[in-house]
């Protein structure tokens, strides 16, 4: 049971395509977000698609591959951990961020 313990699994198409850094350090990050879609049927018989919006961030071989084979609008299916962080703006406000940390990617779709 420990490995359920902080588990996120995503399938969701990329809204943008990836921002890659390379850092002074070496290592690749690939920043990007998916869309995951809910449809369900309302009591006046309409259809009805709820679109939530994540944050992911791969960094190493992952972010790589990202870089190579991953655009705006490929469906991916993503494994990984959720993590909060804060930081600063440009007008001094502390801002709030959840993301996904991805550790597997799998491209789905052609």
């Amino acid at each position: 049971m420990n490995t359920l313990r902080n588990k996120v699994q995503l399938i969701g198409n990329l809204g943008n395509d990836p921002e890659i850094i390379n850092l002074e350090s070496g290592k690749t990050l690939a920043k990007f977000n998916i869309a995951t879609n809910e449809s369900y049927t309302n009591n006046k018989g309409e259809k009805i698609t709820d679109t939530q919006w994540h944050n992911v961030v791969a960094w190493g071989k992952t972010a790589q591959i990202i870089e190579k084979y991953v655009a705006k609008g490929k469906e991916v299916a993503i494994e990984g951990k959720l993590t909060s962080r804060s930081y600063d703006d440009k007008e001094g406000n502390k801002r709030y961020i959840t993301e996904v940390v991805c550790s597997e990617l799998l491209m789905l779709g052609k």
